[in-house]
């Protein structure tokens, strides 16, 4: 194994081992400032100057920004240090334990996403500001998997600024222009409890809710025929019915009920004109059913990415991968990046396929390419 190769392990394992879950979920929602500390520790051992910015008041969830070089112009590497929860009981080996086998990395985290950290500091260590016309950035984020606050704090405070950002999403190194955008809702149906052998002394919330299910399966499918992408391979806007919670007993009339949900649009679409659409279908079903009927979000939505098929950046990226540049049904930070004046793609090691699930892995093969293809990306953008 080469001197690189142990220092990619070594550091992805300290990544693996220190938690840094976000949720929207309070009772799994960690911070991620151990992570941020230890990627701040090894940057600046390269060089790199190093700033740490406060995402929420008391620190403990924070970016990174770490700039080799200076000067206008140059490229980010781009990542968030945050992970989705975990079901211990479903891992073949410790979620925050880095295990090999089948010549995989295991371990939560692993290809989504912290796995590209070592991989893009093994490619920089090869640099010195010095050598550098244009600087090179790493850029570090928190709650990429919750709410997106870090890179929806940098968008607002102007930075960092470069001519392009790689975001390092595990797309198995092929190059992603374009992106479904997400909201994820929640309906709140309220009725009146009471005594379920007289259904008048009552009025259900379940069956309000089974009414609410069936108008946003129904709306689903009118999106479906209204909006259409033939870039992805998913063409139309996905809505997901995700979690419903509600009722106590059998013998109790429903007084209270709530359904997650999810919609991804597509490119060009607006997510404001179809979340209102929503909101006044929910009016009229709970006029109709006597009921009060809440819609709200659970979290900022994130709209759709697309970088232009002739830009720079995916011509390169293109060039050197051999792979033409593809779309993707899940959301990522590219949009606000994007907002910043980047050109923006997603391109990371692993597969998207691995990620949010049990044993989670990085596949041994796609390390030194990565590091390799990323090396050329520096040298284009910053020498």
């Amino acid at each position: 194994m080469s001197t690189s190769h142990k220092q990619v392990y070594s550091q992805l394992r300290q990544l693996i081992e220190t938690p840094s879950v976000s949720s929207t979920d309070s009772r799994w929602d960690q911070g991620n400032r151990a992570v941020i500390d230890l990627l701040a520790s090894w940057l600046n051992d390269l060089g790199f100057e190093v700033e740490i910015q406060a995402v929420t008041a008391n620190g403990d969830k924070a970016n990174l920004i770490a700039t080799l070089g200076k000067g206008p112009g140059g490229l980010v590497l781009a990542g968030h240090t945050d992970t989705v929860p975990f079901d211990e009981g479903r891992w073949k080996s410790n979620p925050l334990t880095l295990s090999e086998r089948d010549n995989r990395l295991y371990g939560l985290g692993s290809t989504d996403m912290k796995g590209f950290f070592p991989l893009a500091i093994a490619a920089a260590s090869a640099f010195s500001a010095d050598s550098l016309k244009q600087p090179l950035i790493v850029l570090a984020t928190a709650d990429e998997e919750s709410s997106m606050n870090g890179a929806r704090q940098l968008a607002a405070a102007g930075r960092p600024k470069a001519r392009a950002a790689i975001i390092g999403e595990p797309t198995s190194l092929v190059p992603v222009r374009m992106h479904k955008g997400i909201m994820m809702e929640a309906v709140r149906v309220t009725g009146q409890a009471g005594h379920s052998s007289d259904p008048a002394l009552g009025n259900s919330a379940l069956e309000g809710m089974h009414a609410v299910m069936g108008d946003l399966i129904a709306y689903r499918k009118e999106l479906g025929v209204r909006y259409h992408h033939e870039f992805f391979n998913i063409a139309v806007p996905t809505l997901n019915l995700g979690c419903i919670h509600g009722g106590d007993s059998p013998n109790r009339i429903c007084g209270k009920t709530e359904l997650h949900f999810d919609l991804r649009m597509t490119p060009g679409e607006d997510n404001a004109t179809v979340r209102a659409e929503i909101e006044q279908r929910m009016h009229v079903l709970a006029q109709q059913h006597h009921l009060e009927i809440d819609l709200r979000s659970l979290i900022t939505p994130i709209e759709p990415f697309e970088q232009a098929a002739d830009s720079e950046l995916v011509k390169l990226a293109e060039t050197l991968t051999g792979h033409s540049a593809e779309a993707v049904a899940f959301a990522t930070e590219a949009p606000f990046l994007q907002q910043l004046g980047m050109e923006t793609i997603v391109m990371g090691p692993g597969s998207i396929d691995r990620a949010h699930q049990p044993d989670e892995y990085l596949e041994l093969e796609q390390i030194q390419p990565c590091i390799a293809l990323l090396q050329q990306c520096i040298r284009h953008y910053c020498l």
